[in-house]
């Protein structure tokens, strides 16, 4: 076989798991060579429809079966994923497709309309629509992309394929994943992610939490996120466990399916794991074939642990970002009391350092910058070698832009985020990009966009605005402003005006003096 990426995998676990459930979504199971064969169909569909190898393919859509099926279908032609947040809003789309020039979208029917506005501009020229229950199956007569036609039925698109997989070269070199990741500049930047970036992730994962082929897998957060794919969906699938597609967050739900299923293994952000404990059907619940808990975002709160652990259960915790695919430290659940706060220690395939730029390498105790160095690590950002240059360090790593330190037995500790990037319910928001958006009224002499504490997301958005002189405005108003412009998630949840803003000598907003002014409420 030429291909040693991940459109391989399928063709690979076939004859060892042919008959055994992948996927399980809704009242639908489909098997390993189900899912091969489907994959198969819809990769020649795609060349039929002019998709080679490197070419973008983007994807709009929660956990659904076909997100999968597309992404294997890519990584047999050699072709490139670029998985959409379905929470953006339509410019925020359109840029994403504008920058990595994908030529074809596939899109829940149930995002018809979001869909549709965003390709409008876009060279997008080909709409393919699935039907994913919640929706039309197929999107509006006109798309809005330049040249482009009615959508075209997912079902319908995969019939007319081929069912004889065809096996392009492919090395792990080679281009898998374009996951966009916002940064200080407020423009998104997308992170290419290799299959060789992907594949050495999931061993991390298999080998650091001990997956097998018997693990259920319940993927309650989008696989739109990095996390849910990398650390979840793809380590099982590499094992030939089987995965349970969630496109909805239900505690219920949720508590059901683990006892319906046994499930083994389930990955979340504090807020999830809150509200499942915090069910009345937590205590009545079969949890006992759950063995393996991962929590990423943020830390998690003692009374959290406090409840799992009252179950018999432990919660891991871990240290990553898109650029590290993402692991890039895990914290043991067994460890999880002694060194509470901490990040953990490297992935097994991972290296991680704390530099401090006048001492080189940060003694234990001492706060540096994280950066990072593996196969799991990207080697750029699409089409932006300004980005790329200004990310790495003399000997290739990765410089996260977050503070830390570590102790005497080198478990890392993350002290701040240098990007003052805010995580709010496991979704990244970077505050550039909001006060960028919020700038734009003529109001605003100059504004801030800092965290502040939520007891249910963790953190959420605040905006801290100084009007100019002789201007009124109001929070209404400035919530109004940013309404399709930004995902619903990055806009502010309050606002507070001020009449001076903490600078710094060169004129430059000291954020950290605003947290410290800045209580839980206004």
């Amino acid at each position: 076989m030429e291909n040693f990426g991940i459109g391989s995998w399928l063709q690979r676990r076939r004859p060892k798991s042919g008959s055994k459930a992948a996927l399980i979504s809704g009242d639908r199971e489909t098997s390993y060579g189900e899912l091969a064969d489907r994959s198969v169909r819809l990769a020649s569909a795609l060349r039929d429809r002019g998709v080679t190898k490197g070419a973008r393919v983007a994807y709009l859509g929660d956990n659904h079966p076909s997100f999968l099926e597309t992404l294997f279908a890519c990584g047999q032609l050699g072709a490139i994923f670029v998985p959409l947040n379905t929470r953006l809003a339509p410019p925020e789309i359109q840029f994403q497709l504008q920058d990595c020039g994908a030529e074809t979208l596939i899109h829940a029917g149930s995002l018809a309309g979001l869909a549709t506005a965003g390709v409008a501009g876009t060279g997008v020229t080909w709409r393919i629509s699935v039907d994913d229950s919640a929706g039309a199956a197929a999107a509006p007569e006109a798309a809005g992309g330049q040249g482009t036609t009615a959508a075209e039925d997912f079902d319908t698109v995969l019939a007319s394929g081929a069912d004889q997989y065809v096996d392009v070269p492919v090395e792990l070199d080679d281009g898998a994943l374009i996951l966009y990741t916002s940064g200080t500049t407020g423009r998104p930047k997308g992170a290419l992610l290799t299959h060789g970036n992907v594949t050495w992730n999931c061993i991390n994962v298999i080998v650091d939490f001990d997956f097998s082929s018997q693990d259920v897998a319940l993927m309650i957060s989008p696989m739109f996120h990095v996390a849910s794919l990398d650390m979840g969906v793809l380590p099982t699938l590499l094992k030939g466990g089987a995965v349970i597609l969630e496109s909805r967050f239900d505690p219920a739900r949720i508590l059901s399916l683990i006892e319906q299923y046994s499930v083994t293994t389930m990955s979340g952000v504090p807020t999830t794991y809150q509200l499942i404990c915090e069910h009345p059907a937590w205590a009545t619940t079969d949890l006992s074939s759950l063995n393996k808990l991962t929590c990423g975002g943020s830390a998690i709160p003692m009374r959290v642990l406090d409840a799992y652990e009252s179950r018999g259960l432990q919660i891991g915790t871990g240290y990553g970002m898109t650029e590290t695919a993402p692991g890039a430290t895990v914290l043991p659940a067994s460890r999880s009391r002694d060194k509470a706060g901490s990040a953990g220690l490297p992935h097994f395939f991972t290296d991680v350092r704390i530099a401090d730029p006048i001492a080189g390498i940060a003694a234990p105790g001492t706060v540096g910058e994280i950066q990072i160095k593996g196969p799991n690590v990207i080697r750029e950002y699409w089409r932006r070698p300004d980005a790329t240059a200004e990310s790495y360090a003399d000997g290739g790593w990765f410089k996260s832009g977050d503070l830390a330190y570590t102790d005497e037995e080198g478990f890392v500790f993350i002290a701040d985020r240098l990007k003052d990037m805010i995580i709010s319910g496991g979704e990244n928001i970077y505050p550039a990009e909001v006060e960028q958006a919020i700038s734009e009224l003529d109001a605003v002499g100059s504004v801030a966009v800092i965290g502040v504490p939520d007891e249910k997301w963790g953190e959420v958005p605040r905006a801290v605005v100084l009007l100019r002189d002789g201007a009124q405005l109001t929070e209404a108003e400035l919530r109004t402003h940013l309404e399709g412009r930004l995902a619903r998630y990055k806009i502010p949840k309050s606002v507070v005006f001020v009449d001076d803003m903490p600078r710094t000598a060169s004129g430059k907003i000291r954020k950290a003096d605003l947290r410290k002014q800045s209580p839980a409420q206004p």
